[in-house]
């Protein structure tokens, strides 16, 4: 049974969209009266992120919402890592700081675990009839290349292992040693946690509305070339 769900927003100079997000994440009422925990960790923010999130805070106490400061960037990973390890909810979902996925759907992702079918839930853009924004092809390919190469060396028929949206038991990612720092966190995680033994893994279609490069988004090509390295390295050579 779940009676808190932690929401860990890792954000980076994220002062335009901040309160937005949170405003969403406010707004959801999660199914069999869920409590919400948010955990939010800046990761040393240039612009006004920690204003923002300050000025919500005073605007809404009613939410249990957590703010953490990193005082030098570490990266996503990084203040993934400070989430997790912070969040006291039963399960834990990740959260992005931008509008790129919408906190409506964390109670699609929670059906396969209500009904006891799941251990661990990822959403996908690339299944379902959910919409989705059209932006760029290579990116999509990259995205759907990076997931083959996840499922070659864990085995696992993800659709998507790069999104956002992951539902974790969260003892079990809790124990896991996670170490990297920037987007390598995707492939880490994904190739630890299929390690545990008797895991079950499932995926559930989510919306997708993507931003541009000139609307703030940040991962590059040095991050899927960091990706590759990743799969390769909890993968092929199962690094701890």
């Amino acid at each position: 049974m779940i009676q808190k769900l932690s929401i860990v927003v890792p954000a980076y100079n994220e002062g335009r969209t901040i309160h937005l997000i949170l405003e969403k994440i406010a707004a959801v009422k999660l199914v069999n009266d869920i409590e919400k925990e948010v955990i939010l960790v800046n990761d040393c923010s240039k612009d006004d992120t920690e204003a923002a999130v300050f000025r919500f805070m005073a605007e809404h106490p009613e939410l249990n919402l957590q703010y953490h400061q990193h005082e030098v960037n570490a990266g996503k990973g990084a203040a993934l890592h400070t989430g997790i390890g912070k969040a006291t909810g039963e399960y834990l979902i990740i959260q992005d700081a931008d509008l790129e996925y919408d906190p409506d759907e964390y109670n699609h992702l929670l059906v396969p675990i209500l009904k006891g079918f799941a251990d661990v839930v990822y959403g996908s853009r690339f299944m379902g009839s959910n919409p989705h924004r059209i932006l760029f092809f290579w990116h999509s390919i990259g995205n759907k290349f990076l997931t083959f190469l996840s499922n070659f060396f864990t085995n696992l028929n993800l659709t998507d292992m790069e999104t956002c949206y992951k539902l974790f038991d969260t003892k079990q990612v809790q124990s896991l040693n996670l170490v990297e720092k920037r987007f390598g966190f995707e492939p880490e995680v994904t190739a630890k946690i299929a390690r545990i033994k008797g895991i079950r893994i499932y995926e559930v279609g989510i919306s997708y509305y993507g931003r541009t490069y000139e609307e703030g988004k940040k991962i590059g090509w040095r991050d899927g070339v960091r990706a590759i390295y990743c799969i390769l390295k909890y993968g092929l050579f199962k690094a701890k």
